[in-house]
């Protein structure tokens, strides 16, 4: 069953990026016109974790499946075998699967041989063996079946092949005298593929290995092809590489004669090859001797279609680079005399608050969550696909009870049942787990709380001593967040983890992982720490860990005192990262949050200090309340409250009459802060500075 699109049609729809590339369009296998002739580009889908890249190739997957040769590995996760010889590296095994799975007959699709792949990986995997070991060559026989089965599957399923296999090793091994271990690879080498063809290649077939004739040294002779290519193998270094990139070649000629051999014209489309996590040196491996062959003028017909986590990868400097949207009906990628310019980098962008509206009706197409519930997530996620649907499954799954009051902290909260196999599993570890795969996040969600390095330094120090073990821990996570191509606080910076999603995921666990309610010992510590690295002094980083311990009367205090100063843009920006800082919610908590009732003057009892004369008591209070009033509304964990946003405007009109000097300021703040807050944005500062602010 397809999932909902939502923003990928461009690469999906009947007349979309895939389709033209292809020339076919996804189940019925309709003919479309190619966009790029017979030299389409190495396409490539760039995006952070979570932003949807393995599930757009699992849609292709899904949609093409049986309309043409097609083929999926992540070049992240290929499975070593047990016990292999040195003939096997992660491309050898690379190479195998993707045959195996471009081979079989389709629905809409002839099978495929790949006579050229086998004779390659046939030879370079008699590397290592011996006449004292034929277990070991019997083995890497057959590991080799599936992809001899492509060839000729009756033979492939006899097990008499292989005996014959070890029976012409054990003569050749006799007959290999050479001193030299290279020449003994060769000739081990030549005498598998001998038997391997004998027992396997047909009259057509025979003629594939004349194919290694264009191998170095080799003179047009295929057998002396194969000989150097095992020893080019078994030397590893720059030779390997040589070798390897020639059997990705095999694979993509058995994939061109295919299409190109004796039943010309009975195949429409073109093969399909996606490779997820291509970022990764497998990746390279794979697809840069396929970019190489073309820009020397070879066709090759493969459409080869590939995920990057990491945009500004070094393999992609030449890449003509496009946004997903623009790739709908045109993708153009011209090429010049480079290598590289043969790849289209398509940015997978965020989806839009619509689409995540989209996500939250079809989990709740009755409306029961909040109305601006799906707004908020879009906000708290920037549009991360994974967290989108994440959260709108979340909803759609919440007790009936709390679905009306749902927050985005609420749902972070909340259990999902993600298969139905399984039990529902925690909301705010699952995601993070996806979004950040390291064996142990805690110092990750301790460090979160930091403003940039040298607060995480200190707070390392302080709090993870025992993390110290082998090297700096701030900068060993840093480092990792960079690996993980999350963007990390340059110096100065508001907060050390930048990413919003993310922060909000680590420091999730920070106050709730230990579950020591209600004494958050963990959340208090790291806070705390901060907050005495910052001096005794009321600067707006220690105020803004006084608000995380949920104090907020030196604030106020702070904000009162300094009000009358003439800088007014300065005293708002810090009354805006003040009010930045985490909330220490309660987790289920329901009712209206405390803040709402300080904002709008509710509380019973404000708690004034002593000695203030009725003028300074109102400028106290309306202070406080506007402090309040912007830790609220700008807390991606919440939802906006209007009648919040009035009292804003209202407090910072008040605040214009009162100041003798700086009254414009205060009063453009008034007047879009709350059309920033409607607007979803950032406050902007100066105020109705949006490219400030956004």
């Amino acid at each position: 069953m397809d999932r909902e699109l939502y923003g990928r049609e461009a690469v999906l729809h009947g007349n979309g990026l895939v389709a033209r590339l292809a020339g076919l369009t996804r189940h019925a296998g309709a003919r479309v016109a190619y966009e790029h002739g017979d030299d389409p580009p190495v396409t490539v889908f760039t995006g952070g974790r979570g932003m949807g890249k393995t599930a757009l190739l699992k849609e292709i997957r899904n949609g093409y499946k049986g309309c043409t040769p097609l083929a999926l590995i992540d070049c992240a996760h290929i499975e070593e075998p047990d016990d292999h010889g040195p003939g096997w590296t992660p491309l050898t095994g690379a190479l195998s699967e993707l045959a195996v799975q471009l081979a079989p007959k389709g629905e809409a699709v002839k099978p495929v041989q790949f006579p050229r792949l086998s004779l390659g990986l046939v030879a370079v995997a008699s590397l290592g063996w011996s006449r004292e070991d034929d277990e070991r060559a019997r083995r890497d026989l057959l590991r080799l079946g599936p992809l001899l089965a492509t060839v000729d599957p009756g033979r492939a399923a006899a097990a008499g092949w292989v005996g014959r296999v070890l029976a012409k090793l054990a003569a050749a091994f006799t007959e290999a005298t050479a001193p030299l271990a290279g020449q003994v690879a060769g000739l081990v080498a030549e005498a598998t593929v001998e038997t391997v063809v004998e027992e396997f290649f047909g009259r057509f077939l025979r003629q594939s290995e004349n194919w290694y004739g264009a191998y170095r040294n080799a003179g047009g002779r295929g057998r002396a092809g194969l000989q150097q290519l095992a020893v080019d193998f078994a030397q590893g270094g720059r030779r390997r590489a040589e070798a390897e990139s020639f059997l990705v070649g095999a694979l993509t000629e058995d994939l061109l004669r295919a299409y190109t051999g004796l039943r010309r014209g009975t195949r429409i489309g073109r093969p399909l090859l996606l490779l997820d996590n291509a970022h990764e040196p497998l990746g390279r491996q794979l697809v840069e001797p396929i970019l190489r062959a073309r820009a020397d003028g070879r066709r090759d017909r493969v459409v080869v279609l590939a995920t990057s986590r990491v945009r500004d990868h070094e393999g992609l400097r030449n890449a003509t680079r496009t946004r997903l949207p623009e790739t709908a009906h045109r993708a153009p990628c011209p090429r010049d005399g480079r290598v590289g310019s043969g790849l289209l980098a398509v940015d997978l962008t965020p989806l839009t608050p619509t689409q995540a509206r989209a996500a939250f009706d079809a989990h709740d197409p009755a409306g029961r969550t909040p109305a601006d519930l799906s707004r908020a997530v879009h906000r708290l996620t920037g549009g991360r696909p994974l967290g989108v649907a994440l959260l709108a499954r979340a909803a759609g799954e919440a007790p009936a009870a709390v679905r009306s009051t749902l927050t985005p902290g609420g749902l972070l909260d909340l259990t999902v049942e993600l298969r139905e196999d399984s039990p529902p599993v925690p909301v705010a570890p699952t995601l993070l787990a996806e979004l950040l795969p390291v064996p142990r996040p805690g110092p990750y969600a301790v460090l979160a709380a930091a403003h940039d390095e040298d607060s995480a330094r200190r707070l390392a120090q302080a709090r993870l001593a025992g993390e110290a073990l082998d090297g700096d821990v701030a900068l060993r996570v840093r480092d990792r967040l960079r690996a993980e191509d999350w963007t990390v606080a340059a110096a100065g910076a508001a907060h050390f983890v930048a990413d919003p999603l993310l922060r909000a995921l680590l420091l999730h666990r920070l106050r709730f992982e230990d579950g020591d309610h209600p004494r958050y010992a963990a959340w208090h510590a790291a806070h705390e720490t901060l907050r005495r690295h910052y001096g005794p002094d009321p600067t707006p980083r220690r105020l803004h860990h006084d608000l995380a311990l949920g104090s907020t009367a030196e604030a106020v205090a702070h904000f009162r005192l300094t009000f009358p100063e003439p800088d007014v843009l300065g005293w708002l920006g810090r009354l805006r990262f003040v009010a930045s800082a985490p909330y220490p919610r309660e987790r289920g908590a329901t009712g209206p949050d405390p803040r709402r009732a300080v904002a709008l003057g509710q509380e019973p009892d404000p708690g004034l200090p002593d000695g203030l004369d009725p003028d300074t008591t109102a400028l106290h209070l309306s202070v406080r309340r506007l402090l309040h009033a912007v830790w609220l509304l700008t807390d991606p964990l919440a939802l906006p409250d209007e009648e919040v946003a009035h009292r804003l405007t209202h407090e910072l009109r008040r605040l214009s009459g009162r100041h003798l000097t700086g009254s414009g300021p205060l009063w453009d703040a008034a007047t879009h802060w709350p059309r920033d807050i409607r607007a979803w944005r950032e406050l902007s500062l100066p105020p109705g500075r949006p490219e400030d602010g956004v």
